[in-house]
């Protein structure tokens, strides 16, 4: 955990020349400056991260991680555990929402089942998973990603992990169980009430372990989660921009955040889930959503659907003639 803790803390900064290269070039595009809002700001973060004047999207790959959660047996989901499974075989015949939103993305699609959907333990009594077991589903998160990549794209799959990301949202940044019990998979009021009951009890049972994020994320988390965190802290090293997806990556990678209050300046959130407490959860990691639709399926959903649009920033930003090309007059 010394180790972990340490490499969390010891983060490269992003390649400032890259990106003021990329701001002198937008200065002479054929637009009023700043016209292209954020997707000016997307390429600047593209170029820092990549280290490119000229950033590249010729290699998206979309890594979904897959975990089981011991707390399903609290009757936290209407769908059962097995579910996990069932999903990671319909990914792998290419029928789920993700495989279609890969191929419109232009990106390759892993998924990674951890521990062998091997559910964590109960954590209203215990914790999710030992100390041997949280590091190695993080090294497994790290070891997902290939440096050859120029944008990596996180998202996961497993029955119960609103529940567990809900609990270490709450340990990590205060409140309660009723402050971060959503909906998740399709829950009715009674079934939310209950959720945050549940979590009321884990943080309860776990309050004086939960001061250090990685044990909280030990504690309270899942495989797969541990597993996100694990690739997004390999991005950082590697200087790969990443897009987080929807309420339970953005958990996962919470404690990053919160070890570093620029542990998470390499990632990008690509949407605002519609799970409650998501837009809550940005907000204290200091990530603004790019998109709004009303997604709460995760499986890297959002993340998918955010790369056209930074696919679009960089043709904007590459493709524009200058005002000297075109012969354009500029401002006076």
């Amino acid at each position: 955990m010394a180790d972990l803790h340490a490499a969390c803390v010891d983060l490269p900064p992003p390649d400032h020349a890259a990106s003021q290269a990329i701001a002198a070039r937008e200065a002479i595009l054929t637009k009023p400056a700043g016209s292209l809002g954020r997707l000016e700001e997307l390429v600047a973060w593209l170029g820092a991260w990549q280290g490119r004047a000229t950033p590249s999207l010729e290699r998206v790959r979309i890594v979904i991680f897959a975990g089981n959660h011991g707390v399903v047996r609290q009757g936290v989901s209407p769908w059962p555990a097995s579910v996990t499974a069932q999903m990671v075989g319909n990914f792998s015949a290419d029928g789920a929402a993700i495989n279609q939103l890969a191929h419109i993305a232009d990106a390759t699609l892993t998924v990674i089942p951890m521990a062998d959907l091997a559910p964590t333990e109960d954590f209203t009594l215990a914790p999710a998973m030992t100390i041997p077991a949280f590091l190695d589903a993080v090294t497994a998160g790290y070891a997902a990603v290939d440096a050859n990549t120029d944008l990596l794209c996180l998202g996961e799959m497993g029955i119960g992990n609103t529940t567990a990301a809900a609990a270490l949202a709450a340990a990590l940044f205060g409140g309660t169980g009723r402050d971060w019990a959503g909906r998740g998979a399709g829950l009715d009021a009674d079934g939310v009430a209950h959720k945050a009951a549940i979590i009321d009890i884990a943080l309860a049972r776990h309050a004086t372990c939960c001061d250090d994020p990685l044990v909280a994320a030990q504690t309270l988390g899942g495989y797969e989660m541990a597993g996100i965190m694990g690739a997004v802290l390999a991005a950082r090293h590697r200087r790969i921009p990443v897009l987080l997806d929807g309420f339970v990556c953005s958990a996962a990678a919470a404690p990053l955040r919160r070890l570093n209050p620029m542990g998470l300046t390499h990632t990008s959130l690509s949407h605002r889930s519609a799970e409650a407490a998501h837009h809550a959860l940005a907000g204290f990691m200091g990530l603004n959503p790019l998109l709004d639709l009303g997604l709460r399926l995760g499986e890297a959903s959002g993340a998918a659907l955010a790369v056209p649009l930074l696919r679009a920033a960089l043709a904007c930003h590459t493709g524009m003639a200058s005002f000297a090309d075109a012969g354009v007059s500029e401002r006076t």
